[in-house]
């Protein structure tokens, strides 16, 4: 479906507003998808986000600040966000030794448990996307990536 149809819009001012619209429209489409799937595990996409950035880190523990540079969505509460996983059991938060100011946050066992019950389901969606070729998935990344750096400079 186009995104003319899914947005009931049949006139863009140009190509340009019309690939921004898509690609906010599929942004919020893949997290919803996303959402749906995390939700019986009782997950937020940005928890999901960082216990798979945590289970990166592994065996070593990271710092909040190393945890929110690299997060897809930097918007949440980190504090708040670690605070859940810590009374779900997920991760693990204890003073740095080497700067008693910061915190070493790492993901416990059940927290890999938890990734590794979820992994099939994010394979079966990331496997319905497989309409794209391989090529014009590298292409769009490209694109995007492209998209990016030319906007931070102007910023």
């Amino acid at each position: 479906m186009t995104i003319e149809d899914e947005i009931g819009q049949s006139h863009f001012v140009s190509d340009y507003h019309r690939a921004i619209v898509n690609v906010m429209f599929t942004s919020g489409w893949i997290t919803n998808r996303l959402r749906e799937i995390l939700r019986p595990h009782k997950l937020t996409h940005q928890q999901y986000n960082v216990l798979r950035i945590l289970r990166g880190k592994t065996p070593c523990a990271c710092t909040a600040t190393e945890v929110k540079s690299v997060m897809i969505d930097k918007t949440p509460d980190l504090t708040r966000l670690l605070e859940r996983l810590v009374a779900k059991g997920l991760a693990t938060r204890t003073v740095c030794e080497n700067n008693r100011r910061a915190l070493d946050i790492q993901i416990t066992k059940q927290g890999i448990t938890l990734l590794e019950r979820i992994q099939p389901e994010i394979d079966g969606f990331l496997g319905s996307l497989e309409v794209v070729s391989e090529e014009e998935a590298q292409l769009l990344s490209s694109l995007l990536d492209k998209l990016r750096s030319r906007t931070q400079e102007l910023v």
